[in-house]
């Protein structure tokens, strides 16, 4: 029984330690990966905005088709 405790013990000691040691920090980037990376995110971030605009625009054209609003003119 105590040398299970003391097996207990020492694993949580070393669980302990383990999760407070510090890691190297990275490496530092060069400009040329700066700059891919910008540019790789400006990509996303316009893909995402067309993504978006692509489904408001079939949300929108659903709405209508369902709802039966038109865009032309009432008349009176």
């Amino acid at each position: 029984m105590k040398r299970l405790v003391a097996v207990l013990v020492s694993g949580l000691l070393i669980g302990v330690l383990a999760a407070h040691a510090k890691l190297p920090p990275p490496p530092a980037k060069s400009d040329a990966e700066k700059a891919a990376e910008a540019e790789k995110a400006a990509a996303a971030k316009a893909k995402d905005a067309a993504e978006l605009t692509k489904a408001q625009d079939r949300a929108v054209a659903n709405y209508k088709k369902n709802k039966g609003v038109s865009m032309a003119p009432e008349k009176k």
